[in-house]
């Protein structure tokens, strides 16, 4: 089974509790093999709790403030998400990405 961004279309708390559901029961109803891709970094707290679950992350490079995916898949979970980078390669205008990064120090 793959799944990809379960939960993200709604309110945060919402999705990520049917995120949390879902994987909770193909690991105990189910019990398939499964690649759940996910932004919501809480979720990888379930890897102590799950006993068949691991976390895997995408690995990145972080470069003269900047960001270089390696493409490759990396054992444990990511710390960090790279939206602001990724917006600023997508080519959104500079005022956008320096104002994202503002919001985004005052909201952590």
């Amino acid at each position: 089974v793959i799944l990809d961004e379960i939960g993200r279309g709604t309110a945060t708390f919402d999705g990520l509790s049917i995120a949390w559901a879902a994987v909770e029961y193909l690991h105990e109803k189910n019990r398939c093999r499964a690649i759940f891709a996910t932004h919501f970094h809480e979720m990888t707290s379930l890897a102590g709790k799950l006993a068949r679950l691991s976390n895997v992350t995408m690995r990145v490079k972080e470069w003269e403030n900047d960001v270089v995916f390696l493409h490759e898949v990396g054992k444990g979970a990511a710390d960090r998400s790279y939206g602001v980078q990724v917006a600023r390669l997508a080519g959104l205008p500079e005022a956008v990405v320096d104002r994202a990064k503002e919001v985004l120090h005052q909201l952590e």
